[in-house]
């Protein structure tokens, strides 16, 4: 439940500083006032200020904090767990449809789990047997879905932060009989340092991450050495990492950054990016772009 902000009184008309008056009529309204009694206003003022400032935060990291819907994914599941760090994600609200929280309630306790880095997952188990391939990030879910229904072999365990994608994911396994699905919710960097073994994936996509496009914030961006080198461990020998950006200087770092790597092997024989697999399908917000005039590059590289 939401709380209504705290606002400042408008001033009153016949208030000392309204509109209309001068430091003249103050001092008529006033006599006896000194430079001191005009300081210690100022310092009140800024003390509720301070306090406002203060209430505002506390209401905003409560929001944050508490969870949307009963037994639905956490506003942050490993916040008070783990380090703080720089993250390749910025959490955002956003207005959940009524079908999106339905899903969100009904399926979230047999195909969500929290990314809360208090335990270790095993993909088998979680689908039965399957080889399982981590997507991170995944928007609204529509290509999760039509891979997961092209490929009812593969196991996807699917991570996002955003609410509306998770509930969508989840309505659109629901309404098509996808068994091959789970959504976690959290920070992917979590999963996979904390709550899965050596060998356990059989694959790693990444389509369309955020690009970060000011230089100054390049640090954020999620493929990085230290990331990769985090990646090798979790993936099987000769399972593939699958990336797509339509950002042409973020394709390009990937690109050195992928080849550099001593445990990544490019599975393009010339070295550059990949034609678009047919397994990738083509969504809305990539339609757009190439609307745009955008250039989407595929990069497959095999862990060795």
């Amino acid at each position: 439940m939401s709380e209504q902000p705290v606002n400042p009184t408008p001033d009153a008309p016949d208030a000392p500083g309204a509109a209309g008056t001068t430091g003249a009529d103050d001092a008529a309204r006033a006599p006896g006032t000194t430079g001191a009694d005009d300081a210690a206003g100022a310092d009140d003022a800024a003390d509720d200020a301070a306090a406002r400032r203060a209430a505002s935060f506390e209401r905003q990291r409560r929001l944050r904090q508490e969870p949307r819907f009963p037994g639905g994914p956490a506003a942050d599941p490993a916040g008070s767990h783990h380090e703080r760090r720089i993250r390749s994600f910025q959490p955002r609200r956003s207005r959940v449809t009524t079908g999106q929280e339905d899903a969100l309630q009904r399926l979230w306790p047999t195909w969500g789990l929290d990314i809360d880095g208090l335990r270790v997952l095993d993909p088998a188990e979680l689908f039965d047997g399957l080889p399982v391939v981590l997507e991170i990030g995944f928007g609204m879910g529509e290509a999760t879905a039509q891979m997961a229904a092209d490929d009812p072999g593969t196991g996807i365990l699917a991570v996002d932060v955003h609410t509306p994608g998770q509930g969508n994911l989840l309505g659109l396994a629901d309404r098509n009989g996808l068994t091959n699905i789970r959504v976690a919710n959290g920070d992917a960097v979590i999963l996979l340092r904390e709550m899965l073994k050596p060998d356990a994936l059989d694959g790693l996509r990444v389509f369309f991450p955020d690009p970060w496009p000011k230089a100054r914030h390049h640090k954020r961006r999620l493929i990085q050495p230290e990331f990769l080198d985090l990646v090798a461990q979790r993936l099987k020998p000769g399972a593939v990492v699958h990336c797509a950006t339509d950002w042409e200087p973020y394709a390009e770092q990937m690109l050195d950054v992928l080849t550099a790597h001593p445990l990544f092997e490019n599975t393009v024989a010339d070295g550059g990016y990949a034609p678009r697999p047919a397994f990738r399908p083509l969504t809305r917000f990539e339609g757009q772009g190439l609307d745009k005039g955008h250039l989407v590059h595929d990069l497959l590289f095999a862990r060795v």
